[in-house]
Parts: structure tokens; sequence; C-alpha cells
């Protein structure tokens, strides 16, 4: 016996407007919660609520920049933001970052994440970036394995430590 089929929504992706920027908040702040504020326990949870139309304000009237929005029946369901980067001296190319995407947990595994990622990624193209890329918590093994399944390879990896009251740097002898 094969897997069970998987439903697929009908749904359309845009480009959000200033009008769907609560409905783009209110997912941002689904994200906080159960991406970062299951992961991270310095990150603040409250910043969507807080800065987020501001945020987003700012991504639709930014050269560069989009949000898309996944809507079925009327609800919105899942957004995407991503921005352009580069090209820099050091690394003479632009990059397409996918800063951030999340998908309402009922509308998981039915082709809403790789819709927007699709049309993410036709969009870098048509900005002229040449690599894409997106960050993901380590231990967010779920998002880790969608994105592998769009293309994306580890490139490099971030380490954090936390620093014990009283710690101080020894100087590094010449």
């Amino acid at each position: 016996m094969g897997p069970a089929p998987r439903t697929v929504v009908r749904m359309e992706i845009r480009l959000a407007s200033f009008d769907d920027i609560p409905a783009v908040v209110a997912l941002s702040s689904g994200l906080f919660a159960e991406d970062g504020g299951l992961r991270d326990a310095y990150l603040d949870v409250g910043w969507p609520a807080r800065e987020g139309h501001r945020y987003y304000r700012a991504v639709l009237t930014t050269h560069g920049a989009a949000c898309w929005i996944a809507v079925e029946d009327g609800r919105t369901i899942g957004y995407l933001v991503a921005r352009v980067n580069g090209p820099y001296p050091t690394r003479p190319i632009k990059v397409a970052e996918l800063e951030n995407v999340f998908v309402e947990p009922d509308a998981r595994d039915k082709g809403v994440g790789t819709g927007l990622v699709l049309t993410f990624a036709r969009w870098a193209a048509s900005q002229g970036a040449r690599r894409m890329s997106v960050t993901a918590y380590a231990a967010n093994e779920r998002a880790i394995a969608f994105y592998r399944r769009h293309g994306f390879e580890p490139k490099s990896l971030s380490l954090e430590s936390a620093v014990e009251p009283g710690q101080a740097a020894d100087p590094v002898a010449p």
C-alpha cells in the first residue's frame, strides 16, 4: 500500500497589498510563536504585533523586496517575504533571500509552501538573482527538509554560545 494521496489546496498566490497587512502580521505572529518561540528563548515573539504593520508596509514599498500571500476561499493561509541583496564587492552577484515564510498548520502538506517558494524562485530570476538563500533553525528539521526538496543546500553554519557572567576574553598574544 502506497502513501495516502495528498490533498492539494485550490488557492491563489498573489502579491500582498496594504489591505493584506493585518493577515500577514497574524501569520507572522504564528511563525514567531511556532518556530522561533520554540527554538530561541531570546526571540521577541511579540515583535509582529508591535512592529509588523510598519515592517510589512516597508516591504511593500521597497524596491527589491516582495511579499506574497496564498489565499483559499477568501482566507489568507500563507505568506512569503523576500528581498534581493547585493551585489557586493566581496560577492559580486545578487542573492534573493527568502526572509520568512509561514503556512497555517491546517494548510500544510497541500502545496501551499511549494507554491509560495516557486513564486519566489520566479521572482528571484526576474530580479537578476544568481542564488537564493534561506535561514532556518538547525532544530527545525521539517523546514530544512522542505527547503532541501526545493534545491536549497547548506552553505554556512552559524554557531552561538552563552556569555557567562564574569567571563572576560583573554587577549590573544601576537
